[in-house]
This record gives C-alpha cells, structure tokens and sequence, in this order.
C-alpha cells in the first residue's frame, strides 16, 4: 500500500509573501488527487488561505523566542502527530528549521544552502543568485517541483465562501454611485518597496474627484492623518482585520498602489491592479509583479534609478525628473477605466 502525502507548506512571513505561495496546494491537488496539505503560518495571515479547497488544515506559527524548551517540544509533538511526509520551507529559519528536523518530517526541501540546513539534512533549492529574474512565485513552486511536482501554473488566488461572495455584492452596491467606477487607493507599503508620499496619494484622491467618474476608496488599515475624513471618500478597511478587509478589496474595480501585500490580494481575487513599481531587479516587476489578473505597471524613465535614488529604492518616493507624475497615474487609469468600461 502506498502511503499518502502529506506535504507541510511553510510560509511564516508577510501578506505578499503568503499571497504568491497560494498556488503551491492547487498544484500538488492536481497532481496528487489524494494528498493531504497544509500550511504553517503566522496568525496575521491565515486568512489569506481561509476557504483554499486545496487546504487540509491551517496551523497556526508565532515566530518568537520559546520561553522554554519545553515549549519548543510542545510545538514539536504538534507537527509530527500530523505525520508529515515533506516540508516545503518557502523562507529559511533557523527555528523553523530545527522545529520540522525534530518533527520527524523525513522530505524537507529549504531555499538556499544554510549550514543548520546541511547538518539537518535539508534539500536545498538555489535561487542562483536571481539570474535569469524569475516572479517570485515561480521560485516557491520550485520547491515543490524538488519533490516531483510538474507545474508552471503559479498565478496565486485567494478563495472566498459563497456568503462572502454575498457580501461583496453588498459592498459593491453600497460603493456605487450612478455610473462610477470604484477605485481603492493604498498609500502604504510597510516600507518594503519604492512608494510615493502622502501627499502625492492625497492630490491624486482630488484629481479623481474632480473627474466625477471615480468612486474613492481608501484601503489602508491605518489611514494616514491627511488623508481622514475626506468628503466623499470610504474608508472600509480602516481598522478592520485581515479577511474583512480582504472582501473590501474584492469589491473594488481597480486597486492604485505600490509594490504591495494588497497589491497581490487584488491580483489573487482578479480585481485589475495599477502599481507603481521600481525597475531594480529586488524590487523589479518581473520579480513581484502582480499574477492571475489584469494589470497595469507604471515605472519611472530610464535611468530615472541611477540618477535620483542611487540603488536605494526602499527610500525611493518616485519624485523629480523622469518619475513616476500624477498625470503618468491619471493617463494609465483613463487607459484602464475605458477597457473596464468596453468589458463591463
């Protein structure tokens, strides 16, 4: 009798992180029908694979000093009463690391060639330095291509429940005004990529408004002080938890922002994305760009990098000569809005 697989899918990071990861359970399904999967991740996250039908089961990863080693053996004996056959650690750690050696898990597969992973006999996969530039999710399906996985399909998707659909319905139908289309906008990034500043977010919100053909949403968790109250703009996601505010992206048109964690929520539920993005290759399009929906990547002008932000690009604003202009914004969106308007 063949024994089943049980493969552990381990992502213990940020939103954008564990958002390309999503297709990673959809490709070991369709190969092994039979399969059980799960995923380890941090309880900020965990919403993001709610209602995966590719998901067997969420457990649930802090990653924070054990107060003792008892407790690091209390979360060994969790794993490894799953019985896992593979691990698929998408981001080296230490902890994590030891955690799946000592949970009897005989198949690990690891990114990179870690000294704690060679003495615990992990399988490395090698980025080879970035070169040739891949999209960040095809490099996480690597790992699972090590244990015999045969896909090229890594568009992410997040999945919702047939009363979550309802409720995006409603939220659409509260948002819309005559004939608008809904338009989020995300001024934040959690200072991960190049990002424009506030109030280059807080002039395009009055440009839009000024059109009459936009409805403004504002999608941050925490809204900037300049951008509160504003008359005729909705605030949804303001203070609000990761699965309600992932329905309020689902109910939107077109999602504006930087490289993102909500850019790749936008993109996972099909919603058509406007970003700004750096041409560097850490920060590049072809290594974060958003997958599995209609997009549009706006970029500074050539040599706009070398001149103004000296290969800093997490200080990068996209301001000056050859960056990234409020007209630049506006002139992709009109592209964008007179295609969703042919499609509607």
């Amino acid at each position: 009798m063949v024994r089943q697989k049980r493969i552990l899918i381990v992502r213990q990071d940020r939103i954008g992180d564990v958002v390309v990861s999503t297709s990673i359970p959809h490709a070991i399904k369709k190969q092994w029908t039979d399969s059980y999967v799960a995923v380890l991740v941090s309880s900020y996250t965990k919403d993001i694979y709610l209602n995966n039908p590719y998901v067997d089961d969420i457990i649930i990863y802090e990653d924070v000093p054990f107060k003792s080693i008892n407790n690091f053996f209390k979360r060994v004996k969790e794993i490894r009463r799953n019985n896992f056959t593979h691990a698929l650690m998408l981001l080296p750690s230490k902890r994590i690391n030891y955690l799946l050696f000592l949970s009897g898990i005989r198949k690990r597969i690891g990114v990179g060639e870690k000294f704690y992973q060679f003495i615990t006999f992990v399988k490395g996969v090698s980025r080879h330095k970035y070169i040739p530039l891949r999209h960040e999710a095809d490099y996480c399906m690597d790992l699972a291509r090590r244990i015999g996985i045969k896909s090229n399909d890594y568009a992410p998707k997040i999945y919702l429940s047939e009363p979550e659909k309802e409720h995006v319905n409603e939220t659409r139908l509260k948002l819309l005004e005559e004939d608008k289309i809904i338009v989020g906008i995300h001024s934040s990034n959690g200072h991960s990529a190049p990002n424009l500043p506030v109030r280059t977010y807080l002039q395009l919100i009055k440009r839009l408004q000024n059109t009459n053909r936009f409805k403004i949403v504002v999608t941050d968790n925490i809204v900037p002080p300049e951008m509160q109250n504003l008359e005729g703009v909705e605030y949804p996601n303001d203070g609000s938890d990761l699965r309600n505010s992932i329905l309020n992206f689902a109910a939107l048109d077109i999602l504006i922002s930087s490289s993102t964690g909500p850019m790749h929520i936008a993109a996972a539920l099909g919603i058509k994305t406007l970003s700004m993005f750096c041409p560097l290759p850490a920060c590049s399009p072809k290594l974060w760009g958003p997958l599995g929906n209609d997009n549009t990547i706006i970029l500074p002008e050539e040599n706009y990098c070398n001149i103004n932000c000296k290969n800093h690009p997490k200080d990068c604003t996209f301001e000056g000569n050859g960056g990234i202009s409020i007209g630049k914004i506006l002139f992709a969106l009109n592209s964008v809005a007179e295609e969703y308007k042919k499609s509607a």
